[in-house]
C-alpha cells in the first residue's frame, strides 16, 4: 500500500511538472513574440520614417527568434527538399526568408494599434500545436492561426494561416509549379530574381 502510494505521488509530481511544458506554453510562446513586435512597431522612438529601416532590423532579430526558417522550407518544399544540395537548401532558406521579408515587411510596418486576442490552443502531436489568435480591427477581426514545433526545448512557428489561407501551402503551390517542370537551381534564379527586384 505504501509503496501504490507512492508511487502515486510520484506520478503526480512526474505530472505537475510535465504539464506546464505542453499545457499553454505554445500559445504563450507565440504570445509572448507577437507582443514583442508589437511593441517594437508601437515604440515612439521609431516612428519616424528615418528610422524604418532601425526598426526593419529589429523586426528581423525578432523573426529569427520567432520561426523556424529549416522547418518553413521543408515544409514549403515537401518532397522537393531532397532534390536539393546543401548548399543550396542553405541558399533557398536564406532567400525565402528575403522573399516573405520583403513581401510581409510593409504589411507588418503600417501596423495601427490594433488588437490581438489569443484564445485557443490545441495540441496536434507531442511536440506540434496550433495557436488560435484574431486581429481586431475596428471593422472586422481576421483570424491568425500559428503553427509551432518544439525543438531543443523553445515553440517556433512553421506557418501562419490567415483567414484560412497558409502561408506554408500558398507558396508551396507556386514552387512546385516551378519543380515540376524545371530544377532547383532555376526556382532558386526565380528567387534571387524577387530578391533584387526591391
Amino acid at each position: 500500500m505504501k509503496k501504490q502510494l507512492a508511487g502515486l505521488l510520484i506520478t503526480l509530481a512526474l505530472l505537475m511538472f510535465a504539464i506546464p511544458v505542453y499545457a499553454g506554453v505554445p500559445l504563450d510562446s507565440v504570445k509572448k513574440c507577437v507582443n514583442e513586435v508589437i511593441a517594437l512597431l508601437s515604440d515612439p522612438t521609431l516612428k519616424a520614417e528615418s528610422a524604418k529601416e532601425i526598426k526593419k532590423e529589429k523586426l528581423r532579430v525578432l523573426y529569427k527568434q520567432m520561426f523556424d526558417e529549416i522547418e518553413f522550407s521543408k515544409r514549403t518544399l515537401t518532397r522537393n527538399w531532397n532534390k536539393f544540395s546543401p548548399a543550396q537548401r542553405k541558399e533557398f532558406v536564406d532567400l525565402f526568408e528575403q522573399v516573405l521579408e520583403k513581401s510581409y515587411a510593409d504589411k507588418v510596418l503600417s501596423y495601427t494599434n490594433e488588437k490581438v486576442e489569443f484564445y485557443k490552443e490545441t495540441m496536434l502531436s507531442t511536440n506540434q500545436a496550433e495557436v488560435q489568435s484574431k486581429i481586431i480591427t475596428s471593422s472586422k477581426e481576421i483570424p491568425v492561426f500559428y503553427r509551432v514545433i518544439l525543438k531543443e526545448g523553445k515553440w517556433k512557428v512553421y506557418d501562419v494561416v490567415v483567414e484560412n489561407v497558409s502561408l506554408v501551402q500558398n507558396y508551396r503551390t507556386q514552387f512546385n509549379d516551378i519543380l515540376a517542370k524545371d530544377n532547383p537551381e532555376k526556382l532558386l534564379e526565380v528567387l534571387r530574381n524577387k530578391v533584387s527586384k526591391h
